[in-house]
């Protein structure tokens, strides 16, 4: 009876002190995983919330393949909005207390006068814009930065805010490359909007109506070679944008600036109208023009574009038939100085050929984008008035930014 009870003892001491081993263990190492000196123990113990933790960082670094170029709309939208941001500008407006006055003091017909004090500024969405290079420019229409003496700031995906430092616009085509401080959004590739065909699905992107940015609506591509006319954006003349990409993607305004994108996940087109005679019709500057431009600017620090500086309108076949004249380009304004100014073309002209090809099998713009600063070119003119043709050689000049 003595050894049985003295077994017992034993066992009961040994599993005292096996219990207070254990104990002394846990509360061991979970003192060592706050400090930090966890150990192997630390890892037997936290493997699970480590496990988690790297499942968590590879979901948030995983990235879509969309090279393969079939894609869906969200999977291209997740991984490229984070490259489209939002263009706002600072400006004054009137208060809404003295706004609500207006109304009283034009039933009167009368002219109030407004002081300082009636104004506050605010800041305002007015386009949009996406990431380029390793520079981080951001790409936009020089339409949506005209004004030279506003103050402009770009607004990621995560809201932040940071101050467009200085705007370089493209005086030749509707662009402005804005270099921005500390912007760290992903870049976005560009494609080659010479291989697209009509039919092909496109992905938009964009402050729709200045208010709901990010907004993505999708479309096909309706049509290649359109041509439009537009303002120049700086208070100039007007001049035609030709061979843009026309789309039935929603586009609406606020959405100026923002890139077209295929299937691939490329920037094909640079959106930059819409037409207000009807629905579901937009265009898109095709983004080997933008190519371009940035090349040029790397080459140079600036736009430097040759411009002939003229505005004018088409004759159609048709209308030449009729009008007993040669198809061309009928020039309605020439700007002082400029290289048609120099060069002896006059208002009234109408452009036959530039630079040895028929405008009858080119357009203008096109043939004029193909030249550089400094390029002398022959442009033959049929002079309305004295009913002859001339050839004038023409230097090319840089256009005004």
């Amino acid at each position: 009876m003595i050894n049985i009870a003295k077994k017992i003892k034993n066992i009961l001491f040994l599993w005292i002190l096996g219990l207070f081993i254990l104990i002394s263990v846990f509360v061991g190492g979970v003192y060592l995983g706050k400090s930090g000196n966890s150990g192997l123990f630390n890892k037997f113990l936290f493997s699970n919330k480590i496990e988690e933790n790297e499942e968590k960082i590879s979901e948030k670094q995983r990235r879509y393949d969309l090279s393969s170029c079939n894609e869906s709309t969200a999977n291209i939208t997740e991984e490229l909005s984070d490259s489209v941001v939002t263009v706002a500008v600072k400006r004054l407006n009137l208060k809404s207390n003295v706004r609500s006055g207006l109304d009283l003091f034009g039933f009167f017909n009368l002219s109030p006068g407004f002081s300082p004090e009636d104004y506050e500024e605010v800041q305002q969405d007015i386009g949009t814009g996406f990431v380029v290079g390793d520079e981080k420019f951001v790409i936009t229409n020089r339409h949506v930065v005209s004004d030279t003496k506003a103050e402009y700031k770009i607004v990621d995906k995560d809201d932040n805010e940071y101050v467009v430092s200085k705007i370089y616009r493209d005086p030749a085509n509707d662009l402005a490359i804005l270099q921005v401080e500390g912007l760290k959004s992903d870049s976005i590739n560009l494609g080659d909007s010479d291989k697209i065909r009509v039919g092909e699905d496109v992905v938009a992107i964009g402050t729709a109506l200045g208010e709901f940015r990010h907004t993505v609506t999708t479309g096909v591509i309706s049509g290649l070679g359109r041509g439009i006319t537009a303002s120049d954006g700086l208070g100039g003349f007007v001049e035609s944008i030709e061979n843009v990409i026309q789309t039935d993607a929603a586009i609406n305004p606020g959405n100026s600036g923002g890139p077209l994108i295929n299937r691939c996940g490329e920037v094909i087109g640079i959106n930059v109208a819409v037409s207000s005679n009807a629905e579901n019709i937009a265009f898109s500057i095709p983004v080997n023009v933008l190519k371009k431009s940035l090349d040029n600017f790397e080459n140079t620090g600036k736009f430097e574009r040759a411009l002939l500086g003229v505005k004018y309108s088409m004759i159609s076949e048709q209308a030449a038939l009729k009008n007993e004249v040669p198809v061309g380009a009928y020039v309605t304004e020439v700007v002082k100085d400029s290289s048609a100014d120099e060069g002896g073309i006059k208002q009234g002209d109408i452009i036959i050929s530039f630079d040895g090809v028929k405008l009858s099998e080119k357009s203008l713009s096109e043939l004029v984008n193909k030249t550089k600063v400094g390029d002398k070119v022959k442009v033959k003119i049929y002079r309305w008035n004295e009913d002859k043709e001339l050839e004038l050689n023409i230097k090319m000049k840089e256009g005004l930014q």
